[in-house]
């Protein structure tokens, strides 16, 4: 685990955070704690109570859903400065949706969803430069979840057109 000298460098290191001031990143740096994981590593479950939001600084996580049938399928790999477990702050979400998996030694700033959901409502400013953020990072997913659909979408049309073409022969 870092030291919580090091966790303040690593919170100031944030780009996103850069627009804060000075009084605003103390805020974060009093609710906030870092997690260090190994590679394989289970950082929460499909199913669990959503608790926390993560900022990724260092590795990779794997954010995976079970697809019955298919087993764990990644959904999207988080790498450093992406946000991991933004839904813990939206007012209806109350599980996780996907499980995350270190794929890589990584080291987390942990924020509990509520000291940042309250402190986001009492520092408006505070919550507003937060939200943005964590808007593009929602809207760069579903591009990205969109995308792996197409994907799928094309592979299953190309399998049946293939699949017809090579039985009417």
């Amino acid at each position: 685990m870092f030291q919580k000298a090091d966790l303040l460098q690593a919170l100031q290191s944030v780009p996103w955070f850069y627009e804060l001031k000075a009084r605003q990143v103390e805020q974060l740096f009093n609710i906030a704690s870092s997690r260090r994981l190994k590679a394989g590593e289970v950082l929460f479950e499909e199913g669990e109570r959503q608790k926390e939001f993560y900022i990724l600084l260092e590795g990779q996580v794997s954010v995976e859903a079970l697809v019955p049938g298919h087993g764990a399928v990644c959904m999207y790999t988080a790498e450093a400065l992406d946000l991991i477990g933004w839904s813990c702050l939206t007012p209806f979400v109350r599980q996780r949706t996907a499980s995350a998996r270190a794929t890589q030694d990584s080291y987390l700033v942990v924020f509990d969803g509520k000291d940042l959901k309250s402190l986001c409502e009492q520092d408006h400013d505070l919550g507003y430069i937060i939200m943005r953020r964590m808007a593009n990072v929602i809207a760069r997913r579903l591009l990205s979840t969109r995308l792996q659909l197409y994907e799928l979408l094309l592979k299953d049309i190309h399998e049946t057109t293939s699949y017809s073409n090579h039985h009417q022969a």
